[in-house]
């Protein structure tokens, strides 16, 4: 009976005759010896053919094989710390599960363009590999850390009819015989509901961006986890997120050292992730700007070149909190100590990949709250469910939002959050 094994699992089975299947990377021969390095999708392993000790159809077959082509091999897994995860398999029978014929990604260099075209099959490679491992820690770290501090999860809509940020970069679509309808930038206003029923609660999903923008750090589509939490004020809100963000590297230096090393991701930096991070109030930041030789003006909002030059001015995230009103969106609680501020906070990652959180305390008073909803031009009805919870027992609370695309590229080291995503949505792809 054909005992099947991943190549994870076979260290432990070290001299058992096991059939591992997999995908061919790639062959080499040195006459009477062949090697075939092969992947599963749980790790990596060099198979080995003695020309002297096999079949000869098992050794015609074997040089048949071509990039990508299904095969099953059996034989005795044995140590050997020279082969891809440290395990070599003495092959006794071969067999093509299915062949590859003319597979378009070589290892030669290919373009960009190319290589997303064929996203599909790109995702192969060793190195997209490591990134989605990477990027799957980070969102089980999401759980487990919101798990343990026993958040509950929220599930909220795509599809709403009440719009979080600005109207400007929505996607939009009729709704039956209901009017427009919008795919949501964020969950938050409905966590906000959430939070008066369970106090500490939190979203994870896709959300949406129609911002016409071609930057490195922006997708159409991107994953958000947004957690709430009754009675946190701003500063208790900054602390939460710094807990959360060392939490998640901490969990990736911890299990996925073997992908970053592939990555070649300098770890060092990484390791220097721990709270507290540092504190910088918008208008020290204005402050901060000039005196590095940035035209920054107080009233506008902070660039990506802005956020570039602050943060490496530390080791760690650095949070920039209390922006002017008139850039922040209607819902941030207006700052006591300065109205011409709102309780906000942005935290920028180091090493320039820029803004990985946005959070703020939310305006918790009905009557400034609605009067901000008219200041900016927006339809009140659409809110009036949200400003029901301003007059039922209205609390302070807080919440932010971390962006999984823009951390994950910041953990590898990656240039592009277009990487951090199995298939990205851009303003310029929506293909495969």
């Amino acid at each position: 009976m054909t005992t099947y094994a991943r190549i994870a699992d076979l260290p432990s089975l070290e001299a058992s005759a096991v059939t591992v299947r997999g995908w061919v990377m790639r062959t080499r021969s040195s006459g009477k010896i062949g090697f075939v390095v092969l992947r599963d999708g749980s790790g990596y392993l060099q198979a080995v053919i003695l020309k002297n000790e096999v079949a000869p159809e098992l050794w015609e077959c074997f040089k048949g094989l071509t990039q990508e082509t299904a095969v099953a091999v059996t034989g005795a897994p044995r140590a050997e710390p020279r082969s891809p995860g440290g395990v070599e398999l003495a092959v006794t029978a071969l067999e093509v599960l299915a062949p590859s014929v003319d597979f378009p990604i070589t290892p030669k260099e290919h373009g960009t363009a190319f290589l997303f075209e064929r996203r599909h099959l790109w995702l192969r490679s060793r190195r997209q590999v490591a990134i989605m491992r990477v990027r799957h820690e980070v969102v089980q770290a999401i759980r487990d850390f919101y798990y343990a501090r026993d958040f509950t999860l929220v599930d909220t809509p795509l599809l709403t009819g009440s719009i979080g940020e600005s109207a400007g970069t929505l996607f939009e679509t009729e709704y039956f015989d209901l009017g427009k309808a919008y795919l949501a930038q964020t969950g938050q206003l409905y966590l906000e509901a959430a939070a008066a029923a369970l106090g500490r609660v939190y979203c994870f999903g896709p959300t949406f961006r129609a911002e016409k923008s071609k930057t490195r750090r922006h997708l159409s589509e991107f994953w958000m986890v947004e957690p709430e939490v009754a009675w946190n004020d701003s500063d208790a809100n900054m602390r939460l997120q710094e807990e959360f963000v060392a939490y998640i590297v901490e969990r990736c230096l911890e299990r996925r050292q073997e992908d970053l090393k592939e990555l070649e991701r300098d770890t060092a930096p990484l390791e220097r992730i721990t709270p507290p991070f540092p504190r910088l109030s918008y208008t020290d930041a204005i402050d901060k700007l000039r005196a590095a030789g940035v035209n920054a003006e107080w009233g506008r909002d902070l660039g990506a070149e802005d956020e570039t030059v602050l943060a490496n001015q530390f080791d760690r995230p650095v949070f920039v909190h209390d922006y002017p009103v008139g850039v922040k969106a209607f819902y941030m609680k207006q700052n006591p100590a300065d109205p011409r501020t709102v309780l906000n906070n942005d935290c920028l990652a180091p090493e320039g990949y820029g803004e990985i959180i946005g959070g703020s305390q939310r305006e918790d008073d009905h009557d400034l709250l609605r009067a901000r909803i008219h200041e900016q031009g927006l339809p009140e009805e659409p809110y009036g469910w949200y400003l029901d919870l301003r007059k039922y027992g209205t609390f302070v609370h807080s919440g932010f939002g971390l962006g999984v695309e823009r951390t994950v590229a910041w953990i590898c080291g990656i240039q592009h959050v277009r990487e951090a995503i199995a298939f990205p949505r851009m303003m310029y792809r929506l293909y495969p």
